[in-house]
């Protein structure tokens, strides 16, 4: 996640992630997300077991922030707000 300027990044793993982005939107959580204000979801992959997804998010905090924007730049090249797509999944 992002905040409206794109200049901070976020990473979390959730075992539901509309209801997880909803509450970073609504400032609902407190913490980095609410303090940033990112509410902007530019990137995400689905798991189908938790272990995997926790392993993805640990890989990806420890990467560079060039390794981060890759990763969105390459699913995501406009760098739109998903939140409507993942809400019809």
């Amino acid at each position: 996640m992002t905040n409206k300027s794109n200049t901070v990044l976020y990473t979390g793993v959730t075992n539901n992630l509309a209801r997880r982005v909803y509450e970073h939107k609504e400032k609902l959580v407190d913490g980095f997300t609410k303090k940033y204000k990112v509410n902007k979801l530019i990137y995400y992959e689905i798991f189908n077991e938790a272990l995997g997804a926790i392993e993805k998010e640990k890989q990806i905090k420890a990467g560079s922030r060039r390794k981060k924007l890759d990763l969105i730049d390459n699913m995501n090249p406009e760098w739109k707000d998903l939140y409507k797509d993942i809400i019809k999944l």
